[in-house]
């Protein structure tokens, strides 16, 4: 997991400023009406507190719930759940938040506790406790750590997760869940209603509060290493393949205002067509010296574009809108438009390979991702377009199931001109990454960034022989032999014994029998993720 602090930026100061300042005045006025015994809140509080004893008393099966509510979401427990955090945000470098995480944990809890000392303010009265307890009640402990832990959970969400529905929904359920720890001690009859909202404000005011002062810098960062490798100009060019972002002036507008956000110029249109997936589109940027290029398209327009701007010190940013995107699975550049924007614009540039490709057909291009030739060629020459329109990757998986009986093929394999090796191979794929979609990782030591090109041999006997493939695969098992065998180097020359099909980043390339593959190290800049993801 990579943390973009980008994603917890909402664009606008008043948002932030609202979310502070809301629950703040609600303490606030709560705490005075406490203080002054005001009449309106205290009736509540005890027309509250009397409503809810009486839906709990005479149950003691809720009151065990509630019971065991108050253990699992007590401060021992938050603050547990709080350490192992902050250790999780140190294994990925993130000493800000790490110290963010802990000094919330510190503040609520210890402040909460000043707090209750302030106004010593007893707990409701019940002539048959449903729960003992000692201490003062304003504002509720439970409700304070759990607001602050959850208001930790949510924000870790925001800049571990991208935009869309799941992330709604991890959102809504972990604010329900502080919400109903606030509730619970209502209804357990140990705090009064304006403890518990006073409690959920105080948590939420610290943790979002301190986020601002020790992390929220740190979001910043990007938009300043974004420009290193630039004019300062801050001029880009957009490469759009129509067919693939639906809406082009709904996109165009995205994007300007994502630009605006990052401090960046208009930026120039360019539309690929049939005839030029983008490399004229590309060369045309290129000499109005922009200091960024996006490709915004399927991986045939990403790599057009790279392939043009390779070696001339112009980053590319890439915003992913096939159905593969390896490269961006690859490099950590969000799927999602909007958190792929943010990258573009606000990322930092990684130097990474490039690779060439010749075929005996005549084909002479370039690569990011993978080429290769036998069943999975097969399976790309294979997927249903209209399938695939409505799937996505799943339309390869249906192509597959196809082409698993695609027959053995005798090939030859040379590293960096040394001596053939002779294999029966279904497929033979020289990769420049390791990852396929879902993660699955097919050639697990392969960086795009190493200066070598990975290999790997594909021949199972049987139909059966593919699940133990799949197994190794995925196991990430480091034994090779006839049925699954690796190599690597800098140069892979692949023979077959007749013309079978090729494919190069998964599109299909025709029938063939030899393919040379050469790494161009470090080459292309592309913006990725500032992070331990980029480095």
């Amino acid at each position: 997991m990579t943390f973009d602090l980008r994603r917890a930026d909402p664009g606008s100061h008043a948002v932030l400023a609202w979310l502070l300042a809301v629950p703040t005045v609600i303490f606030a006025v709560l705490a005075v009406c406490v203080a002054t015994d005001a009449s309106p809140i205290v009736q509540l509080d005890r027309d509250v507190a009397d409503w809810a004893y009486d839906v709990t008393g005479g149950r003691p099966g809720l009151v065990d719930f509630l019971e065991v509510v108050a253990v699992v979401f007590s401060n021992l427990v938050c603050g547990i759940v709080l350490a192992l955090l902050a250790i999780f945000a140190l294994t990925r470098h993130e000493r800000a938040v790490a110290l963010w995480i802990v000094l919330s944990g510190v503040v609520a809890i210890g402040g909460n506790a000043l707090v209750k000392l302030a106004f010593r303010r007893d707990r409701p009265a019940f002539d048959e406790p449903l729960h003992e307890i000692g201490g003062y009640s304003f504002p509720s402990g439970h409700s304070t750590g759990a607001a602050m832990t959850f208001t930790v959970l949510v924000l870790l969400a925001i800049v571990l997760t991208g935009r869309g529905w799941k992330r709604r929904i991890l959102i809504s359920v972990l604010s329900l869940l502080a919400i109903g720890v606030g509730a619970s001690r209502v209804f357990l009859g140990v705090h009064y209603l304006s403890d518990v909202v006073a409690g959920l404000c105080l948590g939420l005011v610290i943790a979002l509060g301190l986020w601002i002062l020790v992390v929220a810098d740190a979001a910043r960062l990007p938009h300043e290493l974004a420009i290193i490798t630039g004019s300062g100009r801050r001029r880009a060019a957009v490469v759009l393949n129509p067919a693939k972002v639906g809406d082009v002036e709904e996109f165009k507008a995205r994007v300007r205002t994502v630009a605006e956000l990052n401090g960046w110029h208009e930026p120039l249109w360019y539309e690929t067509t049939i005839e030029d997936p983008g490399h004229g589109q590309a060369n045309a940027a290129l000499h109005e010296e922009v200091d960024l290029i996006i490709a915004a398209g399927g991986d045939g327009t990403v790599r057009a574009v790279c392939e043009e701007v390779a070696r001339t010190g112009v980053a590319v940013g890439v915003l992913p809108h096939g159905t593969g995107n390896l490269l961006a699975r690859n490099l950590g550049i969000p799927l999602n438009a909007r958190d792929a924007l943010d990258v573009a614009f606000g990322g930092q540039d990684r130097a990474i390979d490039l690779a060439v490709l010749e075929t005996d057909t005549g084909t002479s291009t370039t690569f990011l991702v993978m080429a290769g030739l036998g069943m999975d060629a097969a399976i790309m020459t294979g997927v249903n377009d209209q399938l695939k329109s409505k799937v996505g990757w799943l339309a390869y998986f249906v192509s597959g199931v196809k082409a698993a009986r695609f027959p053995a093929m005798k090939v030859q394999i040379s590293v960096d001109d040394g001596e053939p090796r002779k294999f029966r191979a279904r497929t033979v794929v020289v990769g420049n990454v390791g990852f396929l979609q879902g993660g699955i990782p097919l050639l697990p030591d392969a960086q795009i960034d190493d200066g070598m090109l990975d290999v790997v041999v594909i021949a199972p006997k049987r139909f059966i022989g593919w699940l133990a493939i799949i197994v190794r695969v995925i196991g990430r098992q480091k034994r090779t032999n006839e049925r699954l065998d690796r190599l690597i180097g800098q140069k892979v020359v692949i023979k077959a014994e007749k013309p079978v099909p090729m494919q190069l980043d998964g599109d299909p390339v025709g029938d063939g029998q030899v393919i040379t593959a050469q790494v161009q190290p470090g080459v292309l800049l592309v913006r990725v993720p500032v992070g331990p993801a980029a480095a």
